[in-house]
């Protein structure tokens, strides 16, 4: 019998160790920062990193500065793009002059953003639903489900925006082909983005243990019961984080609509453009996309971040 007493550092192989840590005491070096709670963009090193990490983004920031400034089009460039004149005769608008305000036009963008995620949640979900399925009375269903999000998966939204947009006016069905181009472009965001929005559910529906639903099953619960109250709320949580990105995009988007005439931020912008032979316009509307995606963009990386603390939480417990 070995009498030699266990060293602190040695552990069992059953015994889990925590994250970053190496037998005997020895930590992993945290290169991508993934230890530690504070915000991953800053983490990782303390203050001599944090010095590091400021110093040589400074210096790449200005590398890109004077590379611009000092390049033989400089000028050029910053006439077209970043006059401030422009910009804010973009930004303020004027009816009377040809060319209309892009802050103002931004909120058609909004609006169109809203309204294009409340139904893509609503139609994404029933499709997902219909596709996890095993009700034989339900095969056409999921067959048409299945062939809708291969489809609006595959073309391309700007060829769904054109088809939605000048096809169904072309159709002369009164009400329906009588919608304005906002309302066009809301329906192509809607189709186009349901399909990508139905598969997000579809993977957080299939990460649901199947123990989950016999233990909701055991106790009573319909299938249907089961889905509404332990089901899905599970897979919501899993999946907050991938539908807030596609909603990123669905902003962005929401600019493809001008093609059809509605005149939002983009359609703004092009329009001052055409009419003073000046690019600043798009800049300021840039600008606005930014403000708006960027927030919603770092508060996907908060719930990201949060959700990885609690599984590790759960993992080391």
């Amino acid at each position: 019998m070995d009498d030699r007493q266990p060293d602190p550092g040695e552990r069992g192989a059953g015994s889990f160790l925590p994250p970053g840590e190496l037998s005997g005491g020895a930590t992993i070096p945290d290169t991508f920062g993934t230890a530690g709670r504070g915000p991953r963009l800053l983490s990782g090193g303390g203050p001599r990193a944090t010095a590091i990490s400021t110093v040589s983004t400074l210096v790449v920031l200005g590398a890109g500065v004077a590379i611009f400034l000092l390049a033989p089009g400089s000028k050029e460039v910053r006439h077209t793009f970043f006059n401030p004149h422009y910009m804010w005769q973009s930004l303020i608008g004027n009816p009377r002059q040809g060319y209309y305000s892009v802050g103002e036009a931004l909120w058609l963008n909004i609006r169109m953003f809203l309204a294009a995620e409340v139904l893509i949640l609503a139609l994404a979900l029933i499709i997902a639903l219909i596709r996890q399925s095993t009700a034989p009375v339900l095969f056409p269903l999921r067959l048409l489900s299945t062939v809708y999000v291969d489809f609006f998966r595959g073309v391309p939204l700007i060829l769904v925006i054109f088809a939605i947009g000048f096809g169904v006016p072309a159709l002369s069905l009164g009400f329906v082909s009588g919608q304005s181009a906002a309302i066009y472009g809301v329906a192509a965001l809607v189709l186009s983005y349901s399909a990508y929005v139905s598969e997000v559910y579809r993977a957080g529906l299939n990460s649901v243990h199947r123990s989950q639903v016999a233990a909701a099953r055991s106790l009573g619960l319909s299938q249907r019961t089961a889905l509404r109250h332990v089901i899905l709320p599970q897979a919501v949580r899993t999946i907050i984080p991938p539908l807030l990105n596609d909603f990123i995009s669905l902003q962005k988007d929401t600019a493809l609509v001008g093609i059809l005439g509605a005149v939002e931020a983009n359609k703004a912008a092009e329009i001052f453009s055409d009419t003073v032979f000046n690019y600043s316009s798009y800049t300021v509307a840039a600008i606005f996309f930014l403000l708006l995606t960027i927030p919603l963009a770092r508060f996907t990386d908060h719930l990201i971040e949060r959700d990885r603390r609690r599984r590790l939480a759960g993992a080391t417990q």
